[in-house]
């Protein structure tokens, strides 16, 4: 049963600026393989952490909303830990 989720994925901008949108889209892209069907991608911004995390300070916010089985998520985060340009992702769940 497919359920919608809602992922933040706060991307690794350092030494980036210009290529954040070809990040942007490699992300859907593995969401996409993984089994998920993007329905939409907000930019929330690139905005500084309160204390840095693993040598970072700031780091470029996006909010995907997609659809997927629940055994396709765990795919889904599998391959973007092994992503150098994802920093820090986090899901949940919002519909049955």
């Amino acid at each position: 049963m497919k359920r919608k989720y809602e992922g933040i994925i706060i991307l690794n901008t350092i030494g980036k600026d210009e290529a954040i949108d070809k990040m942007i889209n490699r992300v859907g892209e593995t969401i996409e393989a993984q089994g998920g069907k993007l329905e939409q991608i907000d930019r929330l911004g690139r905005k500084e952490f309160a204390y840095p995390s693993n040598k970072i300070a700031a780091g470029f916010y996006v909010n995907y909303f997609f659809e997927a089985e629940p055994q396709d998520l765990e795919k889904i985060r599998v391959a973007l830990k092994l992503n150098d340009e994802v920093h820090v992702q986090h899901y949940q769940v919002l519909a049955a």
